[in-house]
């Protein structure tokens, strides 16, 4: 069977990406739709923030999707983390077939990632991209179960894309309050932040494994 895995270059899961071409016995791995070529079995696009052409998946017989919904609900951007700030523990992940609609594609299989509550986002993120890897790993392995996908049912929704002004706190609420934001943010990239006056201050969160208090 070939197999290509597409991804977005210099973003979160290409790590996860090479890891999973390590999995999968002679697949190929790249960036650019453009770039894949002509009739591969199935293209794993994961993590990919292009609009594909009709023309590009028609070249293949399967072009795969995994979005962190239980499609047709929950169509967009960042569904985890929405999911999370709506005090979610337990995240539907669906593998579809892409269209040139928005996540609109046939369903070809729906799994659950349940969390604890407490991981924060490079936990989260670890565990979103397993959860992907071992869908796509079983999709390899059980084709004959998974090959032919049903069509979505029932109503849709949509997450709006977040952005860095999503992670501001709210200062008259408690730390306990937001914490589910404050699992979501990136230290980095887009880290927690409050306003007192016209002052703006930085906030970021890491977990203290050296010790645990007693309750």
């Amino acid at each position: 069977m070939k197999i290509a895995i597409l991804t977005s270059p210099d973003q979160w899961f290409i790590k996860y990406s090479e890891i999973l071409k390590k999995k999968i016995e002679n697949s190929q791995l790249f960036f650019d739709h453009r770039k894949i070529g002509k009739e591969y079995d199935i293209v794993f696009i994961l993590s990919y923030h292009n609009l594909i052409e009709k023309k590009y998946l028609k070249l293949h017989k399967h072009n795969i999707v995994v979005h962190a919904s239980a499609l047709p609900q929950g169509k967009g951007w960042s569904p985890m983390f929405w999911q999370i700030l709506e005090g979610k523990n337990e995240i539907p992940f669906t593998m579809f077939e892409a269209s040139t609609g928005v996540d609109s594609g046939d369903i070809y299989m729906q799994k659950i990632l349940k969390l604890s509550g407490y991981e924060l986002n490079k936990e989260l993120r670890d565990k979103q991209a397993n959860m992907v890897i071992d869908m796509c790993l079983e999709f390899v392995k059980n084709y004959e179960k998974y090959k032919i996908a049903i069509p979505q049912n029932g109503e849709e929704s949509f997450y709006s894309k977040r952005n860095k002004e999503d992670s501001e706190l709210d200062i008259n609420k408690t730390i306990k309050d937001q914490f589910n934001l404050l699992r979501i943010v990136d230290n980095e990239h887009y880290p927690g932040f409050f306003y007192i006056g016209d002052k703006k201050y930085i906030i970021k969160i890491e977990e203290d494994n050296s010790e645990s208090r007693k309750v």
